[in-house]
């Protein structure tokens, strides 16, 4: 089952999404998703999917960002603060850093370039939506837990992102402006015939700046399935439904930055306002935002020496 929300005819409903049409249910999918009930019943007739606007598929209460996919780390790293190679510490846990559960936008939306960003990127990705509440949970049990699947785009200004990461904090300010998911959310049983020998789903990843294809990869690759992912989430606290758990940029492309990286030089360059990005993800569907001009940034003072007076 696919589950959308939508606008039509100035009204914002959830919708089941099947056979090029939209049927309406009674409740908003955050709220189906913490009822434990995705079945909704029929709240009206079925309309045209090609006559609606499709937006985001609800605003989840936290945002989980992993890094997965190790040749992205390969790449990126070098992108951002020029180092090479793997960190030792990558292999040994899911790594996931908290982003702006309120910079949430639709699978259609324009997207505004970060205040003071140069350097501008998309990042492929799946994210895993929480159905049922758990904590502590084995890889084996958190399988239960995930609702199911939407596509994720994890927007960075890396310039940002370069600078405040040289304070061993963040990313924060260069995550922190957009981050799509949708079209919708693709319910877990659809996806299990895509499931491999080794528990991985296998979908095909592609993503296109105007066009042009940049990045194509399999969801397969990574380096945990989501089930290790969630288990690692929940180990000494909560994960509750809506909950959003992102993969982690792919490799070979997912993001300008990787790229970046392996070519020690901007190729492609960064994103400019009127670059339309468009993501595909094999079982789930395609996103297409158009990057638009941003607002500059309010200026701050540097930071005083510390006057180090004492009480």
């Amino acid at each position: 089952m696919r589950l959308a929300t939508y606008n039509y005819e100035g009204r914002t409903r959830c919708g089941v999404v099947a056979g090029g049409t939209v049927t309406p249910v009674h409740g908003d999918l955050l709220g189906l998703l913490r009822k434990g009930r995705l079945d909704a019943e029929p709240a009206g007739e079925p309309v045209p999917l090609s006559e609606v606007r499709l937006l985001a598929p609800y605003q989840p209460p936290t945002v989980r960002d992993f890094v997965a996919f190790e040749e992205h780390v390969e790449g990126v790293r070098r992108s951002v603060d020029g180092r090479a190679g793997v960190p030792d510490a990558w292999y040994d846990a899911p790594a996931f850093y908290f982003t702006n559960p309120y910079a949430v936008v639709g699978p259609h939306d324009d997207v505004p370039v970060p205040p003071g960003c140069r350097a501008f990127d998309f990042e492929l990705e799946v994210a895993a939506v929480i159905g049922r509440a758990g904590r502590d949970l084995t890889p084996d049990a958190a399988r239960e837990h995930i609702a199911g699947y939407l596509i994720m785009n994890d927007w960075s200004a890396r310039d940002l992102q370069s600078r405040e990461m040289q304070v061993n904090l963040g990313p924060a300010k260069g995550k922190d402006t957009a981050t799509t998911l949708g079209p919708w959310l693709v319910t877990a049983d659809e996806l299990e015939p895509y499931r491999d020998a080794d528990g991985f789903l296998r979908l095909a990843l592609t993503v296109s700046v105007n066009g042009a294809e940049i990045g194509r990869d399999l969801l397969s690759n990574m380096g945990w399935p989501f089930e290790d992912l969630v288990a690692y989430a929940s180990r000494g606290t909560w994960v509750r439904p809506g909950d959003v758990l992102g993969s982690g940029t792919c490799g070979n492309g997912g993001c300008l930055a990787e790229l970046w990286g392996l070519r020690g030089r901007p190729d492609p360059p960064p994103l400019r306002p009127g670059d339309v990005v468009e993501i595909a993800v094999e079982g789930i569907g395609a996103i297409r935002n158009t990057v638009v001009a941003g607002v500059d940034p309010v200026p701050l003072p540097k930071a005083r020496p510390r006057p180090r007076h004492r009480p």
